[in-house]
């Protein structure tokens, strides 16, 4: 195992700790790097908190700041926060009105965040991301995992939160999102989890996971390595299939890295993406390219959509300054 640590143990702490230095005009860390908060908010304004397992960099501490999450919780890596890492947070950033969670649909990161919930003595709702089409249930989860359509849901109602949306509004518009948004993934190596020490899972220099989970979860199949547009139809019809979009729909379309793959090859990937839904008569108005929900240094990459009107298409656009994202300020 080659990587860029001291120790194991002290990985994560470090990581954080260099993580609000290079950042420290937009996020601090609380009480012993429980959770990252914003360092401005506004009076009055619902909070809005995720997190999980960390390896997935920039998500979710990357995306805390204006315009998105008012704080993160980090677990080690692959692992999730703990409920009291939760409560810090909320206890931290509420301002009266109210706390929103938005969770990965991923059973740790289910169990924790609602014992959080159901102890937090301020009104909460919770928003429960399940965009992965590939598989219904997996050793992580059951129903639909979590993957990079979180990002486009911290983001959509991070911005009406900013705007000052109550918490019960904040809800109902977070699970529409979600609703509106698939995603599915293709690995071609593993990553190794530095605990570990070696990689999750064997795969052929010839192979590929179809259908991958963000912890290296199994997909739907291993097949054999084949071209940029073959990957895309498949990905990108699985998320058509499960959308139901009308030929004119407005959508999204994040193609997102998993840490291990160049941007030579993400925006070949977006190339591919657009034949397949321009074919099916969605306009892609929106683009987002780039590594933002990462599985440490797995090569391969997620395709997500999300359908849009002007409404939500007006919440993306709207200002964010946070990391990882950083538009209209």
């Amino acid at each position: 195992m080659k990587k860029l640590i001291n120790h194991v143990d002290s990985l994560l702490a470090e990581s954080l700790d260099g993580f609000a230095a290079a950042h420290a005009d937009i996020v601090t860390l609380g009480n012993e790097r429980e959770f990252v908060r914003r360092r401005l908010t506004r009076p009055g304004k619902v909070a809005v908190i995720s997190g999980g397992g960390s390896g997935h960099e920039p998500l979710h501490a990357g995306f805390v700041g204006h315009g998105m999450l008012d704080a993160a919780c980090p677990g080690q890596v692959f692992t999730s926060p703990t409920p009291n890492q939760m409560l810090a947070a909320a206890e931290s950033v509420d301002t009266g009105a109210g706390v929103l969670f938005i969770v990965k649909n991923y059973s740790g990161d289910m169990m924790n965040f609602q014992m959080a919930a159901e102890m937090l003595d301020r009104d909460n709702a919770t928003v429960i991301v399940n965009d992965d089409v590939a598989v219904e249930n997996s050793t992580y989860t059951t129903g639909r995992r979590g993957v990079a359509g979180t990002l486009i849901v911290e983001k959509i109602v991070g911005a009406a939160a900013e705007r000052g949306d109550n918490l019960a509004a904040l809800k109902a518009l977070g699970d529409a999102v979600n609703k509106a948004t698939a995603s599915m993934g293709v690995a071609l190596t593993s990553c190794t989890v530095p605990a570990a020490g070696k990689p999750t899972f064997q795969i052929g220099a010839d192979e590929m996971e179809m259908g991958v989970g963000i912890h290296g979860e199994p997909g739907r199949r291993r097949v054999k390595l084949t071209s940029a547009d073959e990957i895309a139809a498949e990905l990108t019809g699985a998320i058509l299939k499960d959308l139901s979009l009308a030929r004119g729909q407005q959508a999204i379309l994040l193609v997102n890295g998993f840490g291990g793959t160049p941007m030579l090859e993400l925006y070949l990937m977006v190339t591919a993406a657009l034949k397949v839904l321009r074919g099916a008569g969605v306009e892609v108005v929106r683009h987002l390219t780039g590594s933002y929900v990462t599985s440490l240094e797995m090569a391969g990459c997620s395709i997500t959509v999300t359908a849009v009107d002007a409404p939500l298409l007006a919440l993306w656009d709207a200002p964010v300054h946070t990391a990882a994202l950083r538009w209209g300020m």
